[in-house]
This record gives structure tokens, sequence and C-alpha cells, in this order.
């Protein structure tokens, strides 16, 4: 997939008419109530053109950023970075607004897309505080967004307004069930996923069982449709629940089924013949449609970077 980008200095004659009710003064802004916990909101307008073949990204501003000292009312230095994933490498980012937790950035960044690649894209925002000198920077959060999700960009009318709530970055909880290491390798040029499972720790198995081992199921899918299944051998599980595995499975993938396609690994423990298997946790990896996290963070990261191993331990659920 080839797509480039250009910064374009903003120009509202280019993008269409705004609407003037987002520049009003705060006394009159409508979004004054903030639900607990929140950490921002951003306003952006998208606009495609067919027929240059352009993505058109605004960013207008944000409101109620964090005040990163709570004794002070603007603690922040705050700027956005614009990603088109799953490409995370490419990068573009506004300017950076000093104290200030509402900034006003109006800019314009232009993604030169080819036909029939939009929908397999996802934009992220990063909203980000430079903070204090030494600290380094401070992720507030993210803003995620699959462009197949929307209505009416892909048109030459004039551009869709959003204001989003900016994400956490979340904090993958712990789980009781086990962890198990997985790494992904994405081959661009034989089309195809490979998935290694490596190793497991802190398992949960049934003690009335006698066997005490363990086996992994990797299940690829596409469209919530199961394509193909592999099965590890079954391993020795020790006392502490960990278990050696390294075992790694070839799944044909072609670059417009990416976002279409879902891995679901589950890990078992065997019975004897004549008992189904036990299920001990799974997860699944895979785009925006299927996963959130730690695993969508791990399936970006592996095709944003093909032909190289990309490691992450997942925790396991019911």
């Amino acid at each position: 997939m080839s797509i480039s980008f250009v910064l374009v200095i903003a120009n509202t004659a280019d993008l269409g008419v705004l609407d003037p009710s987002l520049y009003k003064p705060d006394c009159l802004d409508e979004d004054l109530l903030w639900p607990e916990g929140h950490v921002g909101r951003v306003w952006f307008t998208l606009k495609y053109e067919s027929g240059t073949e352009r993505l058109q990204v605004h960013i207008i501003k944000a409101k109620h950023l964090p005040s990163r000292t709570p004794a002070l009312a603007n603690a922040c230095d705050p700027y956005i970075k614009i990603h088109l994933m799953p490409d995370e490498r490419r990068v573009l980012q506004t300017k950076q607004k000093k104290k200030t937790c509402n900034p006003f950035f109006d800019e314009s960044f232009v993604y030169q897309i080819p036909p029939g690649k939009l929908e397999g894209l996802t934009l992220k925002l990063s909203v980000l505080d430079v903070g204090r000198v030494g600290k380094g920077k401070q992720l507030i959060g993210h803003i995620i967004l699959p462009l197949s999700e929307l209505e009416g960009v892909a048109s030459d009318e004039e551009p869709q307004l959003y204001k989003l709530d900016i994400e956490k970055e979340l904090q993958e909880p712990t789980s009781d069930l086990g962890e198990i290491l997985v790494s992904l390798l994405y081959n661009e040029n034989l089309h195809r996923l490979t998935v290694t499972v490596i190793e497991a720790r802190g398992l949960k198995l049934d003690p009335s069982s006698s066997r005490r081992e363990m086996v992994v199921r990797v299940t690829q899918e596409r469209a919530c449709r199961g394509v193909r299944t592999r099965r590890t051998a079954a391993v020795d599980v020790a006392d502490d629940g960990s278990a050696l595995v390294s075992e790694c499975f070839h799944f044909r993938l072609r670059a417009d089924e990416l976002h279409t396609t879902s891995v679901t690994v589950q890990a078992l423990q065997p019975h004897s013949a004549y008992a189904k298997d036990r299920l001990l946790g799974k997860f699944v990896l895979g785009s925006y449609m299927f996963a959130r996290g730690r695993a969508l963070q791990h399936w970006n990261s592996a095709l944003a970077s093909p032909m190289e191993q990309v490691k992450q331990w997942h925790p396991l659920n019911n």
C-alpha cells in the first residue's frame, strides 16, 4: 500500500465553510458538562476528494485537557499526532500550544490515498503534553476512528465535522487465568501471517484431571467466520502454571484482508479421549473491528513492521 502525505497550511476555502459555532467563546459553548474521568475532546473535520485522491484532516481544537499540576488551571503544553494505521511509522503532528488545556490548532493535513484503500485505514489521533523539562512527553490519550465506518467522507461534499472524546491509554487488567506469549510476523511479499505460540505462564489447570498438560488452538477468522484452525502438540504444565510451547503456524493473508481478519488463540487442557477439552482462556488479535488495547496494538505493530517478529504477552479471558 503506497500512501504519501503532505502538510498543508490551513485554508478554510479549500476545506469548505466551517461551522462558526466552533469558534465561539467558552461562555457560549454548549459542551460545558464533562463526564467523570473525562480527559478531553477534539474537534476535527474529514473530507476525501475522489478526483485528487486526497484525504483532508483538519484539526480544529481540543477542550478540557487535564492539567498536569492540579493547582494550576492551564499546566498543559499539548499537541496532536496524526497516524493512518496500520502504518504508524508515518506521523504528522500539529504545532505545540503552550500553557492551555483548551488549545486552538486550526491546522490542516493531507494524505494521498489511492482508490480502494480508504476503507482499510484507521485514523488515530494521539494527544500529548510536552510536560516539564526533563520529564518527557506525556500521552493523554487517543482517538481512533476506522475510516470504513464513516459516511459521506468518500465524496466531494462539505467536510464532515467530528467532536470525539479522548480515550485514556488503557492499562491492561491482570488476568487470574494466566498469560500466553505470542509473536506475529507479516510477510507482505508472500501474503503470509506467521503466528508463533512461545510459552505460557500462570495457567490454572483443573485439579481433578490427571493430565497436567495444555494445548493451544489458533484459529484464523475472516468476517467472523473460521477460515483455518491449527493446534499445537500437548505440552507439560509445571506446578507454577508455566509451559513452553514454541510452535509456529502460517496463515495466508492478503493485504486487502488485513482489516477483516482476526486470530483467536485458545488455551485448552486436554482430558481423556472421551471428554471435551477444558477451555483455560482465550484472546483475540486483530484490527479495530475485533480487538482493543494490547491486542490491537500488537496487531498494528506487526503490520507496521513487516518481516519483523513482534512479541507480546496477552492475558487469557473467559
